[in-house]
């Protein structure tokens, strides 16, 4: 039996089924089945030596490949695993993925791992490298594969293996004569491939499967890169992530803390609450200009309202639920969309009021496992910049493009370009008909191209009810958020019967367009303090201008220039402490205040400030009106900028 092969070029030959990706390498190229590392037939990923069945597209993908970068991670995270073992012999093996920038593998082991420990495991996993170990696929019988592992001290691997499908084919692989590694694969031929781009960064603790009803595990995270250039930039990008964590530039600016006793919960301390303050007057007034009307709904519902919703059903686990004495059951809303509804159903409404643009920040509370919480990008309590359109079939693509438009302007405005948007399309488990699907992923798609965008199709990412479009920004380090989306929803308002009438003076179900621009104020914030490290431009600086005199003589004078800049508008402090002024610049700075007028004596006699702006090491000497007119433009928002 032959199969047929097509390769990139076009060109198509005919194998003996059977043959392997080495072999078919070996007959094109002596040189490319030395360098060829796994192929992909039909956009499958396969080993180098699995023996092909069937025919189809088949290509031969060396090391540097892109698409090789996930499996040089997997790769080395079996060497992990390896290594492990080797130094640390009884320490039992579990799960060990590739995930975004590298790998981790979890471990039980009584003895907890040391950071000490990871230079020593890196150690040994050049030293598996240079060892060129062959990397062998082996397919096992179900129980011949569970009595091995039991044997061999790994009862993970074997609860693994009883927990799997009675059609699943198990795959061992194995790493030279004797280490060997429960896994679907695909690897590379052996150990060199994976090269010495890597780096175990830190070690953290785990459940089996997630679930903290299990027994703890230590986590053990790595990066890998094809090369020690990706690898290099990489660990200075991480670097510079670390100098720019929210969390520790929010202790050092004053502008929040998290405790205990309020997990997941922020504390925003006067500063941080500026900030929060300007960012939300900022959203309002686009909102206003955008047709937006602002409502608000109730913190505690019954029940029986989120069970109507559906949310009772889907969500229970994550919300937050009370008992009254008087035996009612509440909960805190994890969202602000059902009490929307509620809105929009108090009368009978027109098919003219349509679209109805509904928007609230709203206070939510979702439970999230303390394990996962994470200063304000992951937390218990947040607001939502959240509003949702109702509108009538044919005003969808017309409000669509309102929002991509509304959306980019405002990530724009914040210091954040759009980077591309994703349409996630219609998941494997769904409701409606394909014609539904096709119609509604039809409509978002319009809408993007006509506000001159072409969405990265995200295959399967949609919602059950119906396809979504995600807004992806990226920061000043190259990071990418997913910041914004719009949800077209059907489900909703058929559940909570809302409906409209028509022109012809039938009832009809509005659509429900669910959209949010930042997401949430908390975890939009983070984000902002990391991309400007602090550094906010003028207008979203909680201190604006700190006035600071050279020595007491001037304190006086420092308080009438504050009093001025006040009086414009600005958000000054004055700074009259007993100090040296290199110190109090030095502080300021430290503390990302953009700009500190300093004043002495001389400039009291002239009426004049020097103005000295955050990053740079010289002064501007202008007279107090002057630099009244210049900082109160320079602080101005950019949509008031743009009235």
């Amino acid at each position: 039996m032959t199969i047929e092969l097509i390769f990139p070029d076009g060109a198509k030959r005919e194998f003996e089924a059977g043959t392997t990706g080495r072999a078919i390498a070996e007959s094109l190229s002596k040189s490319l089945a030395k360098k060829a590392a796994v192929i992909k037939i039909d956009g499958e990923m396969l080993d180098l030596d699995r023996p092909l069945d069937h025919g189809g597209k088949i290509e031969i993908l060396t090391r540097d490949a892109p698409e090789l970068l996930e499996v040089i991670r997997h790769d080395a995270a079996h060497l992990l695993a390896q290594a492990v073992q080797e130094l640390f012999p009884g320490t039992q093996v579990t799960i060990g993925p590739s995930i975004d920038d590298g790998f981790y593998y979890d471990f039980a082991r009584e003895e907890p791992f040391s950071l000490d420990d990871l230079p020593k495991i890196e150690k040994k996993m050049k030293e598996l490298v240079d060892r060129d170990e062959t990397i062998v696929r082996e397919v096992w019988d179900r129980n011949d594969a569970i009595k091995h592992f039991e044997e061999i001290g790994e009862a993970y691997k074997a609860e693994i293996i009883r927990d799997l499908p009675g059609t699943e084919t198990i795959t061992v692989y194995r790493h030279g004569e004797r280490w060997k590694d429960l896994c679907r694969g695909p690897h590379m031929p052996s150990s060199r491939f994976v090269g010495k781009a890597f780096k175990l960064t830190k070690l953290a603790g785990a459940y089996w499967r997630g679930d903290q009803n299990n027994a703890q595990l230590q986590r053990i995270y790595g990066t890998a890169w094809a090369t020690e250039d990706d690898l290099q930039a990489y660990l200075t990008r991480i670097e510079e992530a670390e100098k720019r964590d929210h969390r520790k530039l929010g202790r050092a600016m004053n502008l929040f803390h998290m405790q205990e006793e309020g997990r997941g919960m922020v504390f925003w301390h006067p500063k941080g609450w500026m900030l929060y303050r300007t960012l939300e007057a900022y959203m309002r007034r686009r909102l206003d200009v955008a047709g937006y009307t602002e409502v608000k709904t109730p913190q505690v519902l019954d029940r029986t309202f989120w069970e109507n919703s559906g949310h009772w059903d889907k969500y229970r686990a994550n919300m937050f639920v009370c008992e009254t004495v008087e035996g009612e059951t509440l909960s805190l809303k994890p969202m602000n969309c059902p009490g929307h509804v509620q809105i929009f159903k108090v009368g009978l409404r027109s098919y003219k009021e349509l679209p109805m643009r509904m928007a609230e920040f709203g206070a939510c509370h979702r439970y999230e496992p303390s394990g996962s919480l994470h200063g304000l990008m992951r937390v218990r309590a947040f607001t939502q910049d959240d509003a949702h359109i109702f509108c009538r079939e044919d005003q969808i693509v017309e409000e669509t493009e309102k929002f991509v438009r509304l959306t980019q302007m405002i990530h724009s405005d914040l210091g954040m370009e759009t980077a591309y948007i994703n349409l996630a399309t219609r998941p494997e488990v769904r409701a409606g008909s394909d014609e539904f699907w096709d119609k509604a992923e039809g409509m978002l798609l319009e809408a993007a191209r006509k506000a001159g965008v072409e969405p990265v199709i995200a295959e399967g990412d949609g919602a059950f009810y119906a396809p979504k479009l995600d807004f992806i920004v990226k920061d000043a380090i190259g990071r990418e958020w997913t910041c914004g989306t719009l949800q077209l929803d059907y489900v909703l308002p058929e559940r909570l019967d809302a409906e409209y009438v028509a022109e012809d003076g039938s009832r009809q179900r509005p659509v429900m367009l669910h959209r949010a621009i930042l997401g949430s104020f908390e975890r939009f914030i983070g984000i902002m303090i990391e991309n400007f490290a602090g550094k906010f431009p003028l207008w979203l600086a909680p201190v604006q201008i700190v006035v600071a005199p050279i020595t007491s003589d001037a304190n006086d004078y420092a308080e009438s220039v504050a009093a001025k800049y006040r009086a414009a508008g600005l958000r000054v402090e004055t700074d009259l402490r007993n100090e040296k002024i290199n110190y109090k610049i030095r502080e300021h700075s430290l503390a990302k205040v953009p700009v500190i007028a300093v004043v002495g004596r001389k400039e009291a006699e002239t009426g004049e400030v020097a103005l000295r702006h955050l990053g740079s090491d010289g002064q501007t000497i202008l007279s107090v009106e002057a630099s009244v007119a210049q900082l109160a433009t320079d602080a101005t928002p950019p949509d008031l900028k743009q009235a």
